[in-house]
């Protein structure tokens, strides 16, 4: 399935996101403040792997 220009630019923009929530979800690992925002971040990056696996369709 070919994707489309709007497809590529959302998939570009999770792609992102993706990258910025696993620096913060590896900080989060390291300083270990607070337990519930590793979980947090966490469902957040397999939400957007989710999302872009779903727009790859793959």
């Amino acid at each position: 399935m070919a994707m489309g220009k709007k497809e590529k630019k959302q998939a570009e923009a999770l792609q992102n996101k993706l990258k910025k929530l696993r620096q913060l979800l590896a900080g989060a690992k390291d300083q270990c403040d607070d337990p519930a925002e590793v979980v947090e971040l966490q469902q957040q990056v397999n939400a957007a792997e989710a999302e872009l696996k779903r727009l790859k369709g793959t």
